[in-house]
């Protein structure tokens, strides 16, 4: 049987994200595979570092919040609706408990203070942040 005679060879691959198939014949199999696996790794190096750009970093509930702060955010009275929604609006979403347990925390430790009645609570910022440079 010559290598016209045999039936083609059918592969399925999944490296990563990407699924892809061949169908050759077995001698060209190495070179189509090699090529295939060039690609994926160009692309999956163009995927990372978009996505290192545009993905916004973990945080914790309280950072975002105290970050908020820090860009003087809190200059005018803000409530808990009001941070929840810029939260959200930045791409962290956080449930509206957590957000208002943050914000008791830095009421707590005088970065923030609230006035209102209980569920009315305005924050503001207590103190100015401090834009120190470094070296």
């Amino acid at each position: 049987m010559t290598a016209e005679e045999k039936p083609p060879i059918h592969v399925k691959m999944k490296v990563g994200n990407v699924e892809f198939e061949i169908e050759c014949r077995e001698d060209q199999l190495q070179s189509a595979v090699k090529k295939i696996l060039s690609t994926v790794a160009e692309h999956s190096m163009e995927a990372v570092v978009i996505s290192e750009r545009t993905a916004p970093r973990a945080e914790t509930c309280k950072g975002v919040i105290h970050r908020l702060w820090s860009e003087s955010w809190f200059a005018s009275t803000r409530s808990l609706g009001e941070v929840h929604s810029e939260m959200a609006r930045r791409g962290f979403h956080y449930d509206r408990t957590a957000v208002a347990h943050a914000l008791i925390d830095l009421v707590k430790e005088n970065v923030l203070t609230r006035d209102g009645r209980p569920r009315r609570y305005r924050y503001a910022q207590k103190r100015p942040p401090t834009h120190s440079r470094v070296g």
